[in-house]
């Protein structure tokens, strides 16, 4: 069976499915592929279930706290955790059929199976042609003007520690388990290894990071580093950070029916044992490059992802690529604001190239991390003449009626032309706070102007607003 369209997207993830709706709406003809379920990674095994889980571990930790708001709890709350996994289910599949609305709503095809590009034939004289082999053995051949490779990412794994689904599991495996572990070792501290170690800590597991730079969330600024690791430390988490894990030295054992693991960490020079119930590999992820048939087209890749330029095209200008396979930032909106920004450059309509300074970065922890643009060090090594402030919640008067007084919003700016070069928080909600900050990197306000604006009281929001005026000894909070 061959088919025609004038955009044929492979892969139906946050970028992918967001691309073929930009699509639709200029009015072309779409299709997207789709081995598994809309919504890609993103909704099935990543930033959904994660939160989800992440909230009910939120709810768990509010409860135990019940006290501090006069809130008498009569007996120690108690964990079903087959229903905190059903109700992440529930949500996933909620916002699934989402997707697949939105799929009819604007008349897109959408074909499952494995697809593959394919070389110039005698459906194409170009390369691009997509052939699928549906579930139900079918062969599907979709011929297309242009392509979007929109096939996503993995978790990486380091050799020597694959996931076994017992012993040693990724995020995808950690999502599936059927009861809580006693105890839990997570190699990497970066955003994924940060958000399960603040999960499972309040589900009350032990929790051991074990972390291989000098300090955990490594690209974030280095206050919010040092809050976010104080923070997990006062929780009972252990942070190892200059940590290089062993492989070799792994050992798996089961004691009367439960798993132990043993693994070994070279730091300081020294070798340091750390022993759990299950490991967590959390050390990033890793593009989706291979089984799609690149070898038949001239995509070019860098350092395993495939390199775009700021339009998002490959090598091959009528091929354009999207989302985590393209490396950089693995994050969802990043992947869904590529995707129209590829759309709109092969039909025309482009503004400007894709920047990922742009991007708010999130870590959905206890508390939470949000940040914009440039840290202060890397303002100072981009040669920037750097001003900066910090707010505490602690002096916010939201932060103090919610109880959540820790953590901090910090305004970079150039002094020179006083733009705002980055805005860096750890706190609560602090996620639902960025988009102030991202809207002012968009229109290129100064602290002034951030400052200026009548941010209401008492909300969180008046930490952006102070560190802001900060910036310019203006803040009548400090």
């Amino acid at each position: 069976m061959t088919r025609t369209y004038d955009i044929v997207v492979l892969g139906g993830g946050p970028g992918g499915y967001v691309a073929a709706i930009r699509a639709a709406q200029l009015g072309k003809s779409v299709a997207v592929v789709e081995k598994a379920g809309l919504g890609g990674t993103c909704l099935h095994k990543g930033c959904i279930p994660s939160k989800a889980l992440l909230r009910s571990a939120e709810v768990l930790a509010t409860v135990r706290r019940g006290a501090e708001y006069g809130i008498e709890v009569p007996a120690a709350p108690t964990i079903d955790f087959g229903r905190v996994q059903s109700r992440k289910a529930s949500v996933v599949e909620e916002l699934h059929r989402g997707v697949q609305h939105l799929m009819k709503k604007h008349k897109i095809d959408v074909v499952y199976g494995k697809g593959r590009l394919m070389g110039p034939s005698i459906f194409s004289p170009q390369t691009g042609t997509i052939a699928v082999e549906t579930p139900d053995g079918e062969a599907v051949t979709l011929v297309n003007d242009r392509l979007i490779l929109a096939t996503g990412s993995r978790p990486r794994v380091i050799p020597g520690l694959e996931p076994d689904g017992r012993f040693v599991l990724t995020s995808d495996e950690a999502l599936e388990l059927e009861r809580l572990p006693a105890s839990l070792a997570i190699v990497g501290g970066g955003i994924i290894g940060v958000e399960w170690a603040s999960m499972m800590s309040d589900f009350g597991v032990a929790v051991t990071v074990l972390e291989a730079a000098d300090r955990l969330l490594p690209t974030e600024e280095e206050d919010v580093s040092r809050e976010m690791a104080a923070s997990l430390a006062k929780r009972g988490v252990r942070v190892l950070t200059g940590a290089k894990v062993l492989p070799e030295t792994l050992k798996k054992r089961e004691i009367g029916g439960a798993s132990e693991v043993r693994v070994e960490a070279e730091r300081s020079g020294e070798r340091v044992a750390v022993e759990a119930e299950t490991l967590l590999v959390a050390v990033g992820r890793a593009p989706n490059v291979e089984g799609i048939g690149l070898e038949s087209a001239d995509v070019a890749l860098e350092r395993g992802a495939i390199r775009v330029n700021g339009f998002m095209q490959t090598s091959e200008p009528h091929i354009y690529a999207i989302g985590d396979v393209v490396g950089g930032l693995q994050m969802a909106h990043a992947a869904s604001y590529q995707g129209i920004v590829a759309v709109e450059h092969m039909c025309g309509a482009a503004d400007k190239p894709y920047d990922p300074s742009y991007v708010p970065r999130c870590v959905f922890s206890h508390p939470e991390v949000a940040s914009i643009g440039l840290t202060e060090r890397q303002a100072k090594e981009a040669g920037r003449r750097v001003k900066a402030a910090k707010m505490p919640f602690r002096a916010i008067g939201k932060a103090l009626v919610y109880g959540e007084p820790e953590g901090f919003v910090k305004v970079v700016a150039d002094a020179e032309t006083n733009d705002v070069l980055g805005v860096h928080m750890i706190g609560s909600k602090v996620t639902e706070l960025i988009g102030e900050a991202s809207l002012a990197r968009l229109l290129e306000a100064t602290p002034w102007e951030i400052g200026a604006a009548i941010h209401p009281h008492p909300t969180l929001s008046e930490a952006l607003g102070e560190a802001a005026l900060a910036v310019d000894g203006r803040s009548v909070g400090l």
